[in-house]
């Protein structure tokens, strides 16, 4: 399953927002030294119930706009 994600860091509060053709998601890491893409792996972990190594970021890892690969097997 691959996402488009929009990333906002430095939020008060960690969510995600299912907007048209994106995920918007909320982080309060801030984008300095992988911090915020670390975060973005466990919320995202988190949030679709898989292992955090099933998760990569296959687009945009030095910018807010992200697409997202999730594997479906374990």
């Amino acid at each position: 399953m691959r996402l488009n994600i929009r990333v906002i860091p430095n939020a008060k509060k960690q969510k995600i927002v299912k907007e048209e053709n994106r995920y918007k998601v909320y982080l309060n890491a801030p984008p300095v030294e992988g911090k915020a893409n670390k975060a973005l792996i466990e919320f995202l972990a988190e949030h679709f119930k898989v292992k955090k190594r099933q998760i990569k970021i296959i687009r945009g890892d030095k910018g807010r706009d992200k697409t997202v690969e999730i594997e479906n097997n374990g």
